[in-house]
């Protein structure tokens, strides 16, 4: 039996046929929800970028043997008035159809988040990204493989330039789409050694690979790293991510949020300060003053 609420909610369903239809796609039983959700105005508001300055950015380019000789753009940020030496890394990973610029850039201005949160008492850390293309951050058919490039090139790169991201340091991922598959898969082949922190926001998890790349079934490999898991309710990955939640064994914890929002920016933007806090915890400290 129909509620009134959802009767309304299906009379409101902009053009989807009939009430049982627009009630079934506001729930998600039916295709179309993200779409309703935001015509509904069910996303919540964006979040916007902070009005601080932000600190030193280096970029450059280096050519990646592991994406077979493709020239990769690259950048690193570090807190304004922070010493960087020593600081441990987090790597973000850019969704499908983006690149590194796009998270330095007005969308998403990762400098300004890093250099507001430290700001707020969150311990330093330097934040890094790296372009990947459309490779799911995975090995793909012909050998390319963005994730060994954050792995064997990124990071060492980054350790010349005296951040804490050596052979025998622990750094976080952070990632977004594409990009969130990409933290998880990559997390779960490096382990806990290696990887202190992962966020994946808006997550590609059901993302078809080749074999043992999914990152369905595989939840076990994150056992001793801190694990957050973000997704908004209009987001097409909201159910395919709370499957994904749903089989972590009881030994790993998981920290996770569904709050109104979409596969948009403006989600992303609103739930970024959380991650920044939570990677921020769970990162080694810095190793210079």
């Amino acid at each position: 039996m129909l509620s009134r609420r959802a009767l309304l909610l299906g009379g409101a369903g902009v053009g989807v046929a009939g009430v049982a239809g627009g009630v079934g796609v506001v729930e998600g039983v039916l295709p179309g929800r993200p779409f309703v959700w935001e015509r509904l105005g069910l996303n919540g508001e964006d979040g916007v970028v902070p009005d601080v300055e932000p600190g030193p950015v280096e970029q450059g380019t280096f050519t990646s043997a592991a994406r077979l000789g493709v020239e990769v753009p690259w950048w690193v940020t570090t807190p304004p008035g922070v010493d960087p030496a020593g600081l441990p890394v987090v790597v973000a990973l850019h969704g499908a159809g983006g690149d590194s610029a796009l998270l330095r850039g007005p969308e998403y201005d990762l400098p300004r988040f890093l250099a507001a949160a430290v700001a707020d008492g969150v311990a330093p850390f330097a934040l890094a990204a790296a372009d990947g293309g459309r490779t799911y951050w995975r090995e793909q058919p012909d050998g390319e493989d963005a994730g060994a490039m954050v792995a064997q090139e990124l990071l060492p790169l980054l350790a010349e330039r005296g951040l804490a991201c050596g052979p025998r340091d622990r750094f976080g991922l952070l990632g977004w789409s594409m990009g969130g598959y990409g933290a998880l898969h990559l997390s779960g082949l490096l382990g806990p050694d290696r990887v202190a922190a992962v966020c994946a926001v808006s997550a590609a998890v059901d993302a078809a690979g080749a074999a043992g790349a999914s990152v369905m079934g595989q939840q076990e490999r994150l056992a001793g790293i801190a694990v957050r898991v973000d997704c908004g309710t209009a987001d097409p990955f909201y159910f395919p991510t709370q499957d994904y939640l749903e089989g972590f064994p009881d030994d790993v914890e998981v920290v996770s949020s569904f709050e109104p929002g979409g596969h948009d920016p403006g989600y992303r933007r609103r739930v970024l300060p959380g991650e920044l806090a939570f990677l921020g915890e769970h990162l080694p400290p810095a190793t210079a003053a």
